[in-house]
Parts: structure tokens; sequence; C-alpha cells
């Protein structure tokens, strides 16, 4: 799970895909954190995300970094603990502008049953499940 985290870090951005009715949804993400032994990311509970992934919580992200791709699926499980919340802003001190830990808003969710796959060209995919 560190190498996830260091390759989505190392990034910079990546997509993650939801569902929303029959209609698939992607943006653009940039956390990245492990917390308590669990690969987390952070999104604002007005956020149409949110609501998508209360309404189905299967999520799939897609990063490229330096000609290799990895793809991360799994359910995305929120975490309403202040210590997660915490975790992650301390992580990120650039989001303390837009999100508190305590302002009702602020989400992170981590992923279970995930599986990640780093793919290329020119070697065999290596499959990491956690």
């Amino acid at each position: 799970m560190e190498k996830v985290c260091q390759f989505l870090k190392d990034a910079g951005t990546y997509y993650l895909a939801t569902v929303e009715g029959d209609q698939p949804r992607v943006r653009p993400f940039g956390t990245a954190h492990i917390f308590e032994g669990r690969l987390y990311i952070q999104t604002g509970k007005v956020k149409e995300v949110s609501k998508q992934l209360a309404a189905n919580p299967k999520a799939e992200l897609c990063a490229f970094y330096k000609g290799t791709w990895l793809r991360v699926a799994g359910t995305l499980v929120e975490d309403d603990r202040l210590e997660a919340r915490e975790a992650m802003l301390e992580a990120y001190p650039s989001l303390k502008n837009r999100y508190a830990a305590d302002d009702g808003n602020t989400q992170v969710l981590y992923f279970q049953d995930a599986t990640a796959t780093f793919s290329s060209f020119t070697k065999e995919p290596e499959i990491i499940k956690f």
C-alpha cells in the first residue's frame, strides 16, 4: 500500500471515477495519505462526488507517472473520526485554507477490499491487494 500511496503522490494528480445512476463520473484528485494502515483520500461533503459515493461506494482511480499507470479499484468507506480528518489536513496543509477538520464538510474515505494494478507497455502488470 505504501508503494501505491507514493505513486499517487509522485503523480500529483489522479482521476477518481464514480457512478451517478448509469453515468460514469470522473474528476481529478490530489490527496493520498496512509493513516492507521489504510489508504485515504479527501473531499468535501457538499461535492457531487460525496453524494455519488454515498449512493454507490465502489470507485476506481487512475494515475500516470513516468510511463506507468496505476489503477486502484475498491470500495471507499467514510471515516468520520476527527483524528482521521486531522491527519489528512496535516499531510496536506494547503487544504487548510478551504477545509477544517471540524467544519462539517471535510470528508475522508479509505479504500477497502482494494486492488491496485501497476501497468506499463514494458513489463507485466503488478497487482497489490489491500
